[in-house]
């Protein structure tokens, strides 16, 4: 298959922006890139080198994400937070007024944004309220055979909001229903908080495949802004066309790296137990809630709960310093209210205000 058929073909005729340092190695007597001489820092090794352009995709961190996600390096791209990952494909793929990306709301909010920004279509195909937010897979199947325009199909497992994930076998139909008429992209922000295969394993297998991966939120770094599109070199190629010229500072790539050590491996690793803990006690406290008709689980490291009078519940919260997350643009989940899991004394506080709450005059 030759994803450049289905790129912009202005894309592909493109050429790339080529920085100086794309073109010569940040060695030696570095007269080309019309940086300072030296940094106004001298402490770290990275702010001793502030006044120099960093590495467009730093070697040492392809490495060690390829390592991280079981991929060759050559499929591995950096990005700033997997929200670029989403616009980068969006408009390497999607011609203004021609072409159309599909999405399974309720989801995360970006796919529809990337896509109007773009000017391209939306096709939804929403999920069945009425039975937990089950994705309807036929639905899924039947929307992409019948529209030519569709040129990314978005999942999200564990889906944001609702926590379900995508089944082996949907995934593998979808693949061979997509093959030579769309890119499917998975993202797995929360991949890490599900005991299921990655559809990284696949990558190598299927052309049209994209997973996206972040540091965000199982590894506690959101202020990195660090992710990762993980594709075959031919479309990865691709989005180099439009990406920045430099995507990571410096000190993101320092961090980064400082994160993959095997300490914090290890920490990370017990963060991981000590939420599976806390999403119990969570579930426990809203479990009895008369006000709650109906509690969502899902695999993640949140919890959508249906509520009377959800909106009220949310200032109530708010002005006790409890801050959940509420979807009123989103009609699909009127009454709805995420919760993330957070520490012990977190919960203890939302159990606090939810006891307040039901015990209002």
């Amino acid at each position: 298959m030759n994803v450049e058929a289905l790129a912009r073909p202005e894309i592909v005729a493109m050429r790339p922006y080529s920085s100086a340092r794309t073109e010569a190695p940040g060695e030696g007597v570095l007269l080309n890139a019309n940086e300072a001489p030296w940094s106004l820092l001298a402490g770290s090794e990275w702010e001793a080198r502030l006044n120099r352009y960093p590495d467009p995709q730093p070697r040492e961190l392809v490495r060690r994400l390829a390592d991280l996600y079981s991929v060759p390096a050559d499929q591995v791209l950096v990005t700033r937070g997997s929200d670029e990952g989403i616009d980068l494909l969006t408009r390497v793929f999607c011609r203004a007024g021609q072409d159309a990306i599909l999405q399974i709301p309720p989801t995360f909010g970006m796919y529809k944004i990337a896509a109007q920004s773009q000017g391209a279509a939306i096709v939804s195909v929403p999920r069945s309220a009425e039975d937990g937010f089950r994705l309807r897979e036929q639905d899924v199947l039947d929307a992409l055979r019948a529209d030519d325009r569709i040129r990314l199909v978005f999942l999200t497992s564990p889906n944001n909001p609702t926590g379900d994930v995508i089944r082996e076998g949907f995934l593998e139909k979808l693949l061979e229903q997509a093959r030579g008429r769309a890119i499917v992209v998975v993202d797995e922000a929360y991949a890490e908080f599900c005991r299921r295969p990655s559809a990284s394993d696949w990558v190598g297998r299927y052309p049209q495949l994209v997973v996206l991966r972040t540091l965000s939120k199982a590894w506690a770094a959101a202020g990195l802004r660090c992710g990762v599109v993980l594709a075959q070199p031919e479309l990865l190629a691709l989005l180099r066309r439009v990406i920045a010229p430099y995507p990571l500072p410096s000190p993101v790539t320092a961090l980064a790296l400082r994160m993959l050590q095997d300490d914090v491996l290890e920490r990370q690793r017990q963060l991981l137990r000590d939420l599976e803990v806390n999403k119990q006690t969570l579930l426990a406290v809203l479990e009895e809630r008369p006000f709650v008709t109906e509690l969502v689980p899902g695999e993640a490291n949140f919890v959508l709960v249906r509520a009377e009078r959800a909106a009220e519940l949310l200032v109530f919260c708010a002005n006790r310093g409890v801050i959940l997350r509420g979807f009123p643009a989103d009609p699909l989940l009127r009454g709805y209210i995420r919760i993330s899991v957070g520490s012990a004394q977190d919960i203890e506080m939302l159990a606090a205000v939810l006891d307040d709450w039901e015990n209002q005059p």
